[in-house]
């Protein structure tokens, strides 16, 4: 017997969690009595391995990790390929050997890597969270089971609570979204990356005046990112709040130059705002980055609508090329 946790026993959440009417029924996720439960669809899953890196792994992983704080990948995997024979099951092993692989471009070995590490059943949620967001990245159907693990098992991880969070809003499931990702944002008020994923799901369940303010936050908490910016922006033309949509789109463009759309969006909100310079500033931008193909047409399409004047830049940033650009960044997984 182990006095370690099963997948199946119950775990006590944070105060206020569950479902929305405070029962947890209909969800399987809390019971009455507060405590949590396995929903019925994942109740095969009981993970019986390991929950920590055992005493030999953990060092050799401590100097795989200082490679990927340097951002050393080619390093980092070669390290962990000269501990594998020795660790040919160790899900730890297995599971950063396919993160520095993934970020070298060899996304079908990491792939493998990832379900390997998956297979040995491991307890650690951090471990299952960064696995089952890789797979996540694949539409591989055994991400989901790994998430909700983690979630399960750590409801007080923010990792854990909103990387699952993350995967049920690119799946539709909004409303359980919602509960996961308010949830890792109350155990970590400031962190960009749980508040960008807040404001994602809120915009996908089209409460765009909520995603503007959780954006704007997480865009507070990293100015830097890029990314971020361009959201805010574009849900701010969502709004039709456009000359607050051109600051941000245009900071989120020069932090991104060689994001063609972002450039394209920035252009047309100055020119919607008659900032006749800073558009064709924004609009050769972009014609340095365009290639031949669809670049090129979508940037003479943003210079017909300029010259054109008149309501055609907001016409096209408003109906066709923000709701666009919109959908297609907010279904990308984090």
């Amino acid at each position: 017997m182990t006095d370690e946790p099963r997948f199946d026993d119950p775990v006590p959440l944070p105060e206020g969690e569950g479902a929305p009417d405070g029962t947890g029924i209909g969800d399987g996720s809390v019971a009455g009595n507060g405590e949590l439960h396995v929903p019925a669809g994942l109740s095969q899953v009981r993970p019986q391995g390991p929950a920590r890196p055992s005493d030999v792994v953990e060092p050799l992983l401590a100097e795989a990790l200082q490679f990927a704080e340097e951002g050393d990948w080619e390093a980092m995997a070669e390290h962990l390929r000269g501990v594998l024979p020795d660790h040919p099951d160790d899900p730890y092993v297995l599971c950063w050997l396919g993160m520095a692989e993934r970020e070298l471009g060899m996304g079908g070995v990491a792939h493998e890597r990832f379900r390997r590490a998956l297979a040995a059943e491991p307890r650690d949620p951090v471990l299952l969270a960064t696995a089952g967001t890789a797979l996540a990245h694949v539409d591989d159907p055994a991400a989901e089971a790994a998430l909700r693990t983690a979630a399960l098992v750590a409801p007080e991880l923010p990792q854990a609570r909103w990387q699952f969070g993350a995967w049920l809003s690119r799946e539709g499931m909004l409303r359980e979204a919602l509960d996961e990702l308010e949830a890792a944002a109350r155990l970590e008020p400031d962190d960009p990356v749980i508040l960008t994923e807040w404001g994602v799901a809120l915009a996908l369940d089209e409460q765009m005046e909520s995603a503007s303010v959780v954006l704007a936050r997480a865009s507070e908490a990293d100015p830097e990112d890029g990314w971020v910016l361009l959201l805010l922006g574009l849900v701010r033309v969502a709004l039709d709040e456009v000359e607050e949509a051109a600051r941000v789109l245009d900071e989120g463009a020069r932090v991104r130059p060689d994001d063609l759309q972002a450039q394209c969006l920035a252009s047309l909100a100055h020119a919607v705002e008659g900032r006749s310079d800073q558009a064709l500033e924004m609009l050769e931008r972009a014609r340095l980055h365009a290639v031949e193909g669809l670049d090129e047409v979508l940037v003479l399409e943003v210079e017909e609508r300029i010259e054109l004047g008149g309501d055609a830049p907001r016409r096209m940033l408003r109906e066709t090329l923000g709701p666009a650009a919109l959908r297609e960044r907010l279904m990308v997984r984090p």
